[in-house]
C-alpha cells in the first residue's frame, strides 16, 4: 500500500462498529444479476443497460484485463466518457484484482501523462492515443474479451482506485481510496436522504471523482437502483432526463444546478418526481438554491469533506432550511472532527479553525507521495481540510473560507465565497467566482468574475456595488473590480476553475 497503512487498530473497531463490512462491489453487481437482470442498472438518453449488461460486460472487461497481461495488484487505468462502459470498466478491473486508475475523460495530455506516470499504470482502457502506456485496450477490444471465470478481487480494505485531486493548479495528486470507505459512506447518505424502494439516481458529477463514485458507483449499487447520465454536463439535458425518468435523487455541483435554474426558466419541465438534490465540493450560494427547492420541490442536501476526508458533516432531511442552506450540517461523530489552529495548536469547539478528522470515511492517504502525506496528514494522524470553518455549540458546521482562497486586502482576511454569495444574490448574476487581483498599495483587490443572466451582459461594477449596498454588505467585501464572460472557466470536475480564473484575470 502506497499511501499511509491503515491502523489494524482502527480497521478492527470500524469492522465491529458495522461500518466496514466484507462485501465488495463485485458481489453487489452479481446478486442483482442473478435476482434483478433485467430491471435497468444505467439510463442515458440513448441507451438502458441492464443487471445483466452490467455483469456481462464487467467480466468481459475483465477477461480483457487478464489476457493482457496485468497482474494482481498493478494499475489499470481508465478514461471513458460517463456512461455505462466506464463503471463496468471499473467493475471489470476490480474482477481481475487491479487496482483501477480513474481519469476524468477531459483531462489534458500533461494531465493524463502525469497520472500514468505516478501510478505506474501498465495498461489503460480508452479509445484516447495519447495515453502513455506499454499496453492499450479500446472499448470495443475490452468487450470482446473472454469473460473471466475466475475472480481475483482486493477485498474491500485495500487500496480499489486511485483518483486524481480536484485541484485546478499544478499537477494532481493520486488519492487512495479502499471500498470500505464508500460502503460506510453509503450508510450515511441513505440516512440523510431517507433512500427506500423505488429510487431513481441522476449523478451529473464525472464517475471518477469521490462525488461521482458515491452518487453513480457504490450507493445506487447497493441499492440496486437506476442511474441516470450522460457523457458531459448540460443543463437541458439534465432537466429532459430527471422529467423522462422521474428522478428523485439528483446529485450535482453548485455551479450545474444554477445553470439548472436558468435552462428551468427558459424552458420548465416537469421536475415533482425529485425528492432530493444533494451538492457540494463548494460554497451552496443560499438565494440560488432556495430558489431550487422552491422551483422543484426537492430538498437541497450536502455533504462536507474532500476526496481525502469523505466527508466531516452533512445536511439531512430532518433539517430546518437555515440549517441545510446557511450551513453544511452536524459534524458526524464517528469521524472524529477536531479543529485546529494554523500553527497547529488545538481549537476548542464551538469555534473557528482548520478541520481534522479521523474515521472511517477517510482515505489512505496518496499515492507514492510522502510530502503530500506530510502535508495531509498532522504528525499524530489526524488528516486536515484546506478550508476555515466554524462550529457551534449544536454542532453545524459552516465553512467560512479556504486557507488558500482568503483575499488578503490592507492586512485584512476577505473570504471569497462570502462575497460570492452576496453578489450572487444579484438578479443579473447567473454565476460568479470572487479572486483577488494584485495592487502593489493593498496587496491585493477584490474581483468579481461574473457569468450574465441574459438581458444583464451590459452589468457594471456600480450595479453590483449599489446591489450590495442595498443589502446592508460591509464595504470591505465590495469588489473593485468586475469582469463580464460569457461562461466562467470549469476544471475536469464541474467546479469553477479558480487558478485558471486567477492567471486571466492577473493577466488581464
Amino acid at each position: 500500500m502506497r499511501g499511509r497503512a491503515i491502523d489494524p487498530d482502527d480497521a478492527a473497531r470500524y469492522h465491529a462498529a458495522g461500518w466496514w463490512g466484507n462485501l465488495i462491489l463485485s458481489d453487489v453487481v452479481s446478486l442483482h444479476a442473478r435476482t434483478r437482470g433485467d430491471d435497468a442498472a444505467f439510463v442515458t438518453p440513448t441507451e438502458r443497460a441492464t443487471w445483466a449488461d452490467y455483469h456481462r460486460d464487467a467480466d468481459r472487461i475483465g477477461g480483457a484485463i487478464r489476457a493482457a497481461g496485468v497482474q494482481r495488484g498493478e494499475r489499470v487505468a481508465v478514461l471513458v466518457p460517463d456512461g455505462p462502459f466506464v463503471h463496468a470498466a471499473f467493475l471489470g478491473a476490480e474482477r481481475a484484482g487491479a487496482v483501477i486508475v480513474g481519469i476524468g475523460a477531459r483531462a489534458g495530455e500533461r494531465e493524463v501523462a502525469h497520472l500514468i506516470s505516478r501510478t505506474g499504470a501498465v495498461l489503460a482502457v480508452t479509445d484516447r492515443t495519447d495515453v502513455p502506456v506499454e499496453r492499450r485496450l479500446t472499448v470495443a477490444d475490452a468487450l470482446g474479451g473472454e469473460p473471466l471465470g475466475d475472480y481475483q478481487s482486493l477485498g474491500p480494505d485495500e487500496p480499489f482506485l486511485l483518483n486524481s485531486t480536484s485541484g485546478t493548479t499544478g499537477l494532481p495528486k493520486c488519492v487512495v481510496h479502499t471500498q470500505n470507505r464508500w460502503f460506510y459512506f453509503h450508510q450515511l447518505a441513505v440516512a440523510a436522504g431517507e433512500f427506500g424502494d423505488g429510487e431513481v439516481f441522476l449523478s451529473a458529477i464525472p464517475a471518477p471523482f469521490g462525488f461521482g463514485l458515491w452518487t453513480a458507483h457504490f450507493t445506487p449499487t447497493i441499492l440496486g437502483a437506476p442511474t441516470v447520465m450522460a457523457e458531459r454536463f448540460d443543463a437541458g439535458v439534465t432537466l429532459d432526463l430527471i422529467a423522462r425518468e422521474r428522478v428523485t435523487v439528483l446529485a450535482c455541483v453548485s455551479t450545474q444546478f444554477i445553470l439548472m435554474l436558468e435552462e428551468q426558466a427558459a424552458r420548465p419541465r416537469d421536475l415533482s418526481s425529485l425528492r432530493v438534490m444533494f451538492t457540494g465540493g463548494e460554497a451552496v450560494p443560499y438565494e440560488r438554491a432556495a430558489e431550487f427547492e422552491d422551483r422543484a420541490g426537492a430538498m437541497v442536501l450536502q455533504f462536507y469533506g474532500s476526496n481525502e476526508t469523505g466527508v466531516l458533516s452533512g445536511t439531512t432531511t430532518r433539517d430546518s432550511r437555515e440549517r441545510r442552506l446557511r450551513t453544511a450540517g452536524r459534524v458526524i461523530g464517528d469521524m472524529h472532527v477536531r479543529l485546529f489552529s494554523e500553527d497547529g495548536g488545538s481549537v476548542a469547539i464551538p469555534g473557528r479553525g482548520i478541520p481534522g478528522c479521523k474515521g472511517p470515511a477517510t482515505c489512505v492517504g496518496y499515492w507514492d507521495d510522502d510530502a503530500a502525506n506530510e502535508a495531509l496528514f498532522t504528525p499524530d494522524g489526524w488528516m486536515l481540510m484546506g478550508d476555515v470553518v466554524e462550529i457551534d455549540d449544536e454542532g453545524y458546521l459552516k465553512v467560512v473560507g479556504r486557507v488558500s482562497d482568503f483575499i488578503i486586502r490592507g492586512g485584512k482576511n476577505i473570504s471569497a465565497p462570502a462575497v460570492e454569495d452576496e453578489v450572487g444574490t444579484h438578479p443579473g448574476v447567473a454565476m460568479v467566482a470572487v479572486v483577488g487581483v494584485p495592487d502593489p498599495v493593498f496587496g491585493e483587490r477584490v474581483c468579481a468574475v461574473v457569468e450574465p443572466r441574459a438581458g444583464y451582459e451590459a452589468m457594471t461594477l456600480a450595479d453590483i456595488t449599489a446591489h450590495l449596498d442595498s443589502r446592508g454588505v460591509t464595504k470591505e467585501w465590495w469588489p473593485e473590480r468586475l469582469v463580464v464572460m460569457e461562461s466562467l472557466p470549469r476544471s475536469s470536475g464541474g467546479k469553477v476553475a479558480k487558478g485558471e480564473l486567477r492567471k486571466m484575470v492577473a493577466e488581464g
